[in-house]
């Protein structure tokens, strides 16, 4: 029995590795995108034999299966899971304090790093020998992967680990909006990048060894398997929702451009099922036709501002999203009409509690914008006064660019 149960998972990995042989076969030939993970062939004989731990979610998949799913089958020793915001099944809201815990399908223990801690310990990596980083980010600097990344790039250097990263387009490829004051990192912005960066998972990390931006300017040992047939002007469906409230492709599309109104008094779709892809405020009655009602929503927004009240505003659901891309800019113009249709300017840039007043400084990484907007500026003189940090970030990008 032992030997047929041995001879069948040889079988099963011959099968499995014949096929991805002979799709990276045509790698050089094909148009379509093949992210890292799905090139199984060319790191599994890397973490053969060696303890792995993952740093990953939802969207870490080989195919249509868990990235740590698949290399277990394959006999990869993953000894630790590491979760980062939302947890490893991408099912924690935004912001929410994630507990570690043992997932009940693998047995494995999840480490999380958006709980007690964000960057593991020394005890947690004296449990293996390399690390593997493989989740699906959405390139913007107020979305979290990228500081959960460096954490991890940290704690590696320190450690003396090396880190695997297994790359995965960029949905929004593009560069746009101020670079960050660094007098207003937090959270939501911990490096002198804009908006949009313009960069992989991979890339990134270059970048922050490059730039010393590690903890004591220290530098992360990296392996990387970089996405065939990508390029950073191309289109890229997600295949799983890389987080909660990022539901949709047209949510993922639009983040960039209404991530900003998370720093106002408009709900921007969080208490809804199209969360970033409307916007709305009860002040806003009579202004506007369409309207919704935030609801308490479960593992998405728990306590959605102005939860329970008919919020009237915009609904760009159907809005074409490629123009973003094509154009290479974020919106600003709903941002214009909205506090120009809002009745009391005020107290437009925080919410009806009052608790996020600056917060949308942070989200814009400038104070200049709230009051560019207030005053009505132009958005072509907007946009030169993000100037010449967004040039000189386009030149220091260059360096670490994978991608054409």
């Amino acid at each position: 029995m032992k030997t047929i149960i041995t001879f069948s998972l040889l079988l099963l990995v011959f099968l499995f590795f014949s096929a991805r042989l002979r799709s990276n076969d045509n790698l050089s030939t094909s148009t379509e995108i093949v992210t890292g993970a799905d090139q199984v062939d060319q790191y599994i004989g890397y973490l053969k034999g060696k303890r792995v731990g993952m740093v990953v979610n939802q969207t870490s998949i080989i195919g249509n299966t868990l990235s740590v799913d698949s290399l277990l089958s394959l006999g990869i020793n993953v000894t630790t899971i590491f979760g980062p915001e939302h947890g490893f099944r991408g099912n924690a809201s935004n912001g929410a304090f994630v507990q570690d815990e043992i997932d009940t399908k693998t047995g494995k223990r999840i480490i999380s790093l958006y709980g007690k801690k964000r960057k593991p310990s020394k005890e947690d990596l004296d449990l293996i020998d390399v690390m593997v980083f493989d989740f699906q980010d959405v390139g913007c600097r107020f979305y979290t992967n990228i500081n959960t990344l460096a954490d991890v790039m940290s704690a590696c250097a320190e450690n003396g680990k090396e880190l695997l990263i297994l790359d995965r387009p960029n949905p929004n490829g593009y560069v746009d909006g101020p670079v960050l004051d660094m007098s207003l990192t937090s959270a939501i912005g911990k490096f002198p990048i804009p908006i949009t960066h313009g960069m992989t998972i991979a890339e990134f990390a270059l970048m922050l060894n490059g730039e010393g931006w590690l903890e004591n300017k220290q530098k992360c040992k990296l392996k990387i398997i970089k996405v065939a047939n990508y390029t950073h002007d191309m289109s890229y469906t997600l295949p799983v929702k890389p987080s909660p409230n990022l539901n949709t492709q047209q949510a993922v599309l639009l983040y960039p451009s209404l991530c900003l109104f998370e720093g106002t008094t408009l709900n921007h779709g969080r208490g809804t099922y199209m969360p970033f892809a409307v916007l709305g405020s009860p002040e806003l009655k009579g202004k506007y036709d369409f309207s919704y009602i935030p609801k308490s929503i479960p593992g998405m927004s728990e306590n959605p501002l102005h939860q329970d009240k008919a919020c009237y505003g915009i609904d760009l659901r159907n809005y074409d999203t490629h123009t973003l891309h094509k154009n290479g800019k974020i919106n600003l113009q709903w941002l214009f009409e909205l506090y120009n249709a809002y009745p009391d300017k005020q107290h437009f840039f925080s919410t009806v509690q009052g608790t996020q007043m600056g917060n949308f400084h942070k989200l814009a990484g400038t104070t200049l914008l709230k009051e560019q907007i207030e005053k009505g500026v132009p958005e072509e003189e907007i946009r030169k006064s993000w100037e010449p940090g967004l040039s000189k970030y386009k030149e220091m990008r260059m360096k670490y660019l994978l991608y054409p």
